[in-house]
């Protein structure tokens, strides 16, 4: 038996509990990976609160999906995600992985990558849930060497990707965040803005030249309104969030489906190549003990951790 985290009933942190479940053994093309590192991302937080299907028989509802771990076992052909086969002892991440946020999961191969030596394991679990989803926001606002790109919550797990992708393409960038993170953010290159009422004519006088596209994470009224108020051409504003009112402005919303099973998959062992090198920053919010789930999935919630949330197994 292993621990898992698992929601009981649809709802928020109070449903989050640590139980025991049943190890199993790898299939054909499957492995058997010990966690070291387990990512809690919104869309987790979603899955808990019923938002993505609220199926009876679902409950008790195994959670997470990106993890960072060493291979204990093999089935036959165990082929991973670059091509070759993973073997017993391997250091491994990867996502899209149902149940990840337990001790042990067994999970297919293909799916998998291999850690670079160095790249700590928190930051393996924590790269690429974030690094894929900004790298196709990137993609949809076609984003070019010398544009002037606005982020909207910049200091966050998305939304800071967003900014150094950008930066690494040529491109200039202005992030909403609250002052206390300003500083984070000139560090890494972006021109802070705080949101908030009068957020165009913030905006307009650190881009007296123009905002050529917007990438919103944040998901409010006003990062939409300020973004069409600022963006000439509305296909490259896109929101990770605010689904309908972006769609019936012309915008971009992505998610689930369609071209993100593309896109998000193709630009995997790039971001596992620059974080590695040192070229790309994975900033963990905070770390939590798998036992302590539930505060884990309570700080989530909140949805101002300013990077990314992880369990510990």
């Amino acid at each position: 038996m292993v621990h898992a985290v698992v929601a009981t009933a649809w709802g928020g942190a109070e449903v989050i509990e640590v139980v025991e479940v049943p190890a199993v053994p790898p299939g054909p093309g499957e492995v058997v990976v010990a966690v070291r590192a387990t990512a809690v991302s919104p869309f987790d937080v979603k899955r808990a609160a019923g938002l993505i299907g609220r199926d009876p028989a679902a409950l008790p509802l195994r959670l997470g999906n990106e993890l960072a771990g060493v291979v204990t076992a093999v089935g036959p052909d165990p082929t991973g995600f670059e091509g070759g086969r993973l073997a017993v002892g391997d250091a491994v991440l990867g996502q899209w992985l149902d149940g990840a946020q337990a001790e042990e999961v067994t999970v297919p191969a293909n799916a998998l990558l291999h850690k670079p030596p160095s790249l700590g394991f928190s930051e393996a679990a924590a790269l690429l849930g974030s690094g894929t989803t900004a790298a196709h926001a990137l993609a949809a606002v076609g984003l070019a060497e010398g544009d002037v790109l606005l982020v909207h919550g910049a200091s966050g797990a998305v939304g800071g990707m967003v900014a150094q992708l950008a930066r690494l393409g040529g491109a200039s960038v202005i992030g909403t965040a609250s002052p206390a993170r300003h500083e984070r953010l000139r560090a890494a290159g972006v021109t802070p803005v705080a949101y908030g009422p009068g957020l165009a004519d913030r905006v307009r006088a650190l881009a007296p030249g123009g905002v050529d596209a917007a990438v919103d994470t944040a998901g409010t009224d006003e990062a939409l309104s300020v973004s069409l108020d600022l963006v000439a051409a509305p296909r490259r504003i896109v929101t990770l969030v605010n689904y309908g009112a972006a769609e019936a402005a012309g915008a971009q919303w992505i998610g689930p489906g369609g071209e993100t099973e593309r896109i998000r998959p193709a630009a995997r062992e790039d971001l596992v190549r620059r974080a590695a090198a040192g070229g790309l920053a994975v900033p963990v919010a905070a770390s939590f003990p798998l036992a302590e789930a539930p505060a884990a999935y309570a700080l989530q919630a909140e949805g101002h951790a300013g990077g990314k949330i992880l369990l510990l197994p």
